[in-house]
């Protein structure tokens, strides 16, 4: 009896030590995997406000749905679907800057396209539950590859490949509006020669709140490589591919009175894209220094039919449609190195990308004819060294970031213009300290300024094609002057085990800040102009706590006040002084209460408040968005290896507006959905 207590005890030894070598190479290979991401992501003691969701928060918040609507909740963050559901065209907006202003990376590559700097999420279904962590960061913040932080920056991190345990991962999803979803992960578990695999594929589809707004999307994901004691190997794939019928106008209070799932498009009004991104990467750590380079591939190509001249729901499918193709590929290579020896540290990194988009369009029923061909060429080169230094309870940070792009302009044969071209040099410095309080507190200030050039929508007044006819309206590539923004941040920070709190004040002063009007061009583009002076100031909040061990509290709060200098509005020609940036709430918020009932049950609520705001830079309180109270509840129950979520989304039935444009001198609102429910149930193996 007791050889066999003897044994057994050498034998539960042996295996726990052998899960800790497991457990600890597990989390040295994560570490290196993530050397690029932690390159441009805010560490918790930098002097910027920043959100970090970990993988346990991202799978308590998915339910499948965009990433947009998944950040929902995140102090000064709002978002919308055009489609009222969770599935579609989605868009994101921090601080009232809007999507294409803030700077969107996935494990340090960066997405944003070149020419439009906006990433549409549309285009990679069932994106975040291929997540591992995502970081918002607000304001200038730090240095990232791709164009420069304005409103903020979303950086999103993929599962790591190595660092996942074996197994395979099922889930299966209904809801309101005809949803459905299914996904499929498997995983290999890092294997004794040090190979390792990760892969999810996921299929989704729902007839949309609003009227012919369906929606159908596939993604599939693949991360793969090779671990040895101190170097990484991977290769990361994804790809997307998603039809939609197009939703993009809002409708009006007489037209929601009559029908509140109007969509004035016609059921022919479709769009249809898949993207694609490809990556490899080598990531190395050499005792004081770690580094990592990345060739990456993007490629996307798709077409939309519009609506052009009588946009009458009573004429023939497929008559009066232009049928307008887009089709891009990208490649770039981002490097960075970072060095640590006692009290200093140093990050560096440089990225450089080359960029060729074709426009062309035909109008149907005619599809051997083409109307127009363009290209847009874009090249950009960045440079970033970030330093830290630790002098007693003070840390110092600098920040610069050099850049470079050149946009160039390739007309239609026929079009009658030569090509043309705009070049843009950008030097974008930001500077900080932190001070340690007491052990769980620190304060910090930091100032930054950041340039951004326009977007090609924006250096051609919305128009997709250029030629005789609209060039001397449109002007030259430089009608738009670049934007750039001085932010000056400051706050305190609480980390603790029974509560944690972030309290943030900024003042971001802009000059010839890049603004959108409120009106959407002939293909549904934002239109925008340059505004001389503008500035948000206001102040952020966010609380968490746990009063006791089962039950967790969250609350946070923005209050802000943005205001436009001088706008003239070039509809009319009247001026407007000191008025308020469209789609800017002054007051937003949420409320969430997280219990576990039990091990094998829990409970959400969350509730959210966004304050009224203008639907154009012109103060008028005819084109506003009122204020809206939506709150969700969610329930999920465990068993063994299955688990069940069921979801009510905005479970108080408000009737209100998620966003909007004017258009015509009205206001269009895309509706919020009313109560409505989803059903999701995972199973692992």
């Amino acid at each position: 009896m007791r050889h066999l207590l003897l044994l057994a005890l050498a034998s539960a030894t042996v295996n726990a030590q052998a899960a800790d070598t497991s457990r600890a190479r597990r989390d040295s290979t994560q570490r290196l995997e993530g050397v690029a991401v932690s390159a441009i992501r805010a560490p918790d003691h930098a002097p910027v406000f920043a959100t970090t969701l970990d993988a346990p928060a991202i799978q308590r918040r998915a339910f499948g749905q965009d990433v947009p609507l998944l950040l929902q909740g995140t102090t000064s963050l709002t978002s919308y679907a055009e489609t009222g559901n969770n599935w579609g065209y989605s868009y994101i907006r921090l601080r009232g800057i809007d999507q294409s202003r803030i700077n969107i990376s996935l494990d340090g590559i960066p997405l944003n396209d070149p020419e439009d700097q906006v990433l549409y999420f549309a285009d990679f279904p069932d994106l975040a539950n291929s997540l591992r962590s995502i970081q918002v960061q607000r304001g200038v913040g730090t240095s990232a590859p791709g164009t420069a932080s304005y409103g903020g920056s979303i950086n999103l991190q993929t599962t790591p490949f190595a660092a996942t345990a074996k197994g395979t991962e099922s889930e299966l999803q209904f809801g309101s509006f005809l949803s459905q979803r299914a996904s499929v992960a498997y995983a290999t578990g890092l294997t004794g020669s040090g190979f390792a695999m990760t892969t999810r594929a996921s299929a989704l589809r729902s007839a949309g709140y609003r009227r012919h707004s369906g929606t159908e999307g596939r993604s599939a994901f693949v991360s793969l490589g090779w671990v040895g004691n101190r170097d990484v190997l991977k290769v990361t794939a994804l790809t997307g591919t998603f039809e939609d019928t197009l939703a993009y106008i809002g409708a009006t209070r007489a037209e929601l009175a009559a029908d509140d799932r109007a969509n004035v498009l016609r059921s022919d009004e479709t769009d249809r894209f898949n993207e694609r991104v490809l990556a490899l990467s080598h990531t190395g750590d050499r005792g004081t220094a770690t580094f990592s380079n990345t060739l990456y591939r993007i490629a996307a190509s798709g077409n939309y039919d519009v609506c052009i001249a009588l946009c009458d729901q009573t004429v023939p499918a497929g008559a009066d449609l232009w049928n307008f193709h887009l089709d891009f590929v990208w490649y770039g290579a981002t490097s960075v190195v970072s060095l640590g020896r006692g009290a200093t540290r140093l990050t560096t990194g440089v990225n450089a990308n080359n960029y060729s988009r074709d426009h062309y369009a035909y109008e149907r029923p005619n599809l051997a004819t083409l109307l127009y061909l363009n290209t847009g060429h874009k090249r950009d080169a960045s440079m970033f060294t970030k330093v830290e230094r630790d002098v007693g309870r003070v840390t110092l940070f600098g920040d610069v970031q050099m850049r470079t792009a050149l946009f160039r302009y390739t007309p239609d044969a026929n079009a009658g213009l030569a090509p043309s071209s705009m070049s843009w040099s950008f030097l974008n410095p930001k500077v900080g300290a932190t001070l340690r309080l007491r052990p769980q507190w620190i304060a910090y200030a930091s100032y930054g300024v950041n340039h951004r050039e326009p977007a090609r929508s924006d250096m051609l007044a919305g128009f997709d094609n250029l030629d005789t006819t609209n060039a001397a309206f449109v002007g030259p590539l430089r009608r738009l002057n670049p934007e750039r923004v001085h932010d000056a941040e400051g706050g305190v920070r609480r980390r603790g085990a029974r509560w944690e709190l972030d309290a943030n004040v900024f003042a971001m002063e802009f000059r010839d800040e890049i603004l959108p009007i409120g009106q959407l061009s002939y293909i549904g583009t934002p239109l925008r102009t340059n505004v001389p002076s503008s500035w948000r100031r206001g102040v952020e909040t966010d609380f968490s706590a746990r009063p006791a061990e089962r039950v967790r509290l969250g609350f946070n709060a923005t209050m802000m006040r943005a205001r436009i200098a001088r706008f003239t509005d070039d509809a009319t020609g009247t001026t407007y002084q000191d008025v308020p940036p469209l789609l800017t709430p002054e007051f937003t918020s949420t409320q969430s209460v997280s219990i576990d009932a039990t091990r094998a049950l829990s409970l959400d609520a969350t509730g959210r408040f966004v304050g009224n705001s203008r639907l154009t830079n012109t103060d008028d309180p005819a084109l506003s968005l009122p204020s809206q109270y939506t709150f969700d509840v969610a329930m999920r129950w465990t068993f063994g290896k299955v688990g069940v979520t069921a979801l009510i989304n905005n479970a108080g039935n408000a009737r209100r507006f998620a966003s909007g444009h004017a258009s015509g001198g009205e206001a269009r609102y895309y509706v919020l959905p009313p109560r409505n429910g989803q059903l999701l149930v995972r199973l692992k193996a």
